[in-house]
């Protein structure tokens, strides 16, 4: 049995390896490398396990990985970081000028893709012979129709759009998360048949105030403690820690008044990010501050992005799920469109989108690893194999092919920027 140090350390290595490689011959977008990467190392190794029957090597690195809780490092651990270093760079007064775009797409587009992609998933998994309850097929739509934050980020990195389309995009994907998982959970209880099926409209309510509305109060206290902290001193050591007790701090504290946590530390980092190098900051604070979160966001979204690709090592994938699987990539793409189209075109009067907003954010619309963690807390249900393996399916698509190809559909859509 390995300590936890010994499995950060193999996967440190690994990623710095494949991070080099990747850098040095193939020359994908770093993250997307190192899942690619790490995706082809896993198919490789299942390959050998069958031709080669008594290898022990994919054993041994499948019961490594087992060690690793998926659900737990993601949403857990780096999901924390990674909300904060993305936060800080949202310019807010772009944001504001965007708020009922972003405001819609991550509430009622959260909930259009969930019921768009839950009718259908439960209709094509009958179709194809392994059919999966409505209230399932509601969660599988639930778990996948969030974009994640960290893909979107990390391919907004090497692709340039509109400032108010890039808005759209990173506000979007920082906040659906918190709706998605509030949804999520709602539907998981009624699914598992919680407290008798007496889940309602005033308890999903009820969860929206209190982890939605309750968990952006919370950001909102915390980052301005940490803001008149820092606007206190001026010793960049010190305002890097407070920054990073802020984020351990009102992630912790919100999990114990069960509030959203991601939805906490992404506000409590748009208003350091903002207020800070205002009138909080020195000019070295800055450089420091800003360059060590920037590393702590490159560094955890590599091990993200390899944990990601070697995670098929260890999922179970029946014969009777791929085509089910399949089938869900171009129905979590249908439900994107919805979920985009009804907001901007609601929107349209009041609120101006640049040139080919619909195709961009549709294609955009990134799924990541808080799908894959979502999907691998679910109860030990018979559905659960089947819900997993339509999760992956749609999230490599996502990552690979979308991220991938976006800089063309950006440049198709709105011409040269």
């Amino acid at each position: 049995m390995l300590s936890a140090f010994d499995l950060i350390a193999i996967l440190i290595v690994l990623t710095a390896i494949f991070g080099w490689l990747n850098h040095v011959f193939i020359r994908l977008p770093h993250a997307i490398g190192l899942l690619v990467m790490g995706l082809a190392s896993s198919l490789i190794l299942i390959g050998v396990e069958i031709a080669v029957p008594n290898i022990s090597l994919y054993d041994d690195l499948r019961s490594l990985l087992r060690q690793i809780d998926f659900q737990e490092a993601v949403l857990n651990g780096m999901l924390a970081f990674l909300l904060f270093a993305g936060a800080l760079h949202v310019n807010l007064g772009v944001l504001k000028s965007r708020a009922w775009a972003v405001g819609l797409m991550a509430t009622i587009g959260v909930v259009i893709s969930t019921g768009v992609v839950g009718v259908g998933f439960w209709w094509l998994s009958a179709v194809f012979g392994a059919p999966v309850s409505l209230v399932w097929s509601l969660v599988f739509g639930a778990l996948i129709s969030p974009t994640d934050p960290v893909a979107v980020l990390s391919t907004l990195k090497s692709v340039s759009v509109p400032k108010t389309l890039e808005a759209d995009m990173a506000g979007e994907s920082l906040f659906n998360d918190g709706v998605g998982v509030v949804i999520f959970t709602v539907l998981v209880a009624i699914a598992a048949g919680a407290s008798n099926g007496a889940v309602n409209a005033a308890h999903v309510a009820h969860l929206f105030l209190v982890e939605a509305l309750g968990g952006a109060i919370l950001g909102l206290i915390t980052g301005y403690v940490a803001y008149r902290a820092t606007r206190a001193i001026d010793d960049y050591p010190i305002e890097t820690l407070i920054t990073l007790a802020l984020v351990m701090g009102t992630y912790a504290l919100a999990s114990k008044l069960h509030m959203s946590g991601p939805i906490a530390v992404v506000v409590a980092g748009i208003l350091i990010g903002n207020q800070g190098p205002r009138d909080a900051m020195s000019d070295e604070t800055q450089r420091y501050l800003f360059a060590f979160w920037t590393l702590i966001d490159e560094v955890l979204n590599s091990v993200l992005f390899l944990l990601i690709g070697l995670e098929v090592l260890v999922l179970s994938f029946d014969r009777i799920f791929f085509w089910p699987a399949v089938a869900a990539i171009p129905l979590v793409l249908l439900a994107r469109f919805l979920a985009v189209s009804i907001p901007v075109l609601a929107l349209r009067s009041r609120t101006e989108f640049v040139r080919g907003t619909i195709p961009i954010l549709t294609w955009g619309g990134l799924r990541g690893g808080i799908s894959i963690a979502l999907a691998l807390s679910l109860p030990g249900v018979g559905e659960k194999p089947i819900l997993l393996a339509a999760t992956y399916a749609a999230v490599i698509f996502t990552i690979v092919i979308q991220g991938l190809s976006l800089r063309a559909v950006v440049q198709r859509s709105s011409g040269p920027n």
